[in-house]
């Protein structure tokens, strides 16, 4: 598992006919301020702001074809090429990560193959690197590239 100190969040938030939104300002649009967004927006801030990853390099709720089914990854960061390197899926913060969550995204990985797997609820990190045929447990957050 790996600490993740989030920053402290400086979210455009508003509410509109009795829902919260946020503003995602990867997305350029208000999206409903659920548990699992609220997860997704501090880890968008915590890859920009803390790891300095680029924005424009960051995919966020792309539609994916596992065979004839249709997913969305929650953040899909791209290399300095533009060859996705890093999945990470994002769930509420009482949500536990089971091996389920990390079939989850082991499964988009067939779709779309990355150097590292991560699963988050923010309150814990797991992160996974690709080594040979094999995913490795990692104890750091990788750099970008």
């Amino acid at each position: 598992m790996i600490k993740i100190d989030f920053p402290q969040p400086a979210f455009k938030i508003k509410n509109e006919n009795g829902k919260d939104l946020l503003f995602d300002s990867l997305r350029k649009k208000w999206v409903r301020l659920t548990p699992e967004e609220w997860v997704r927006q501090n880890f968008i801030q915590y890859l920009i702001q803390v790891k300095k990853y680029n924005p424009a390099l960051i995919g966020v709720e792309k539609e994916i074809s596992l065979g004839e089914l249709k997913k969305r990854f929650d953040l899909l960061v791209f290399n300095a090429n533009h060859h996705p390197w890093m999945l990470i899926e994002c769930k509420a913060m009482d949500v536990e990560l089971t091996e389920n969550v990390l079939s989850q995204v082991l499964r988009y990985n067939i779709s779309v193959p990355v150097n590292y797997i991560v699963i988050t609820n923010g309150n814990y990190t797991y992160v996974w690197q690709k080594k040979e045929k094999e995913m490795i447990a990692v104890d750091h957050f990788p750099d970008c590239l």
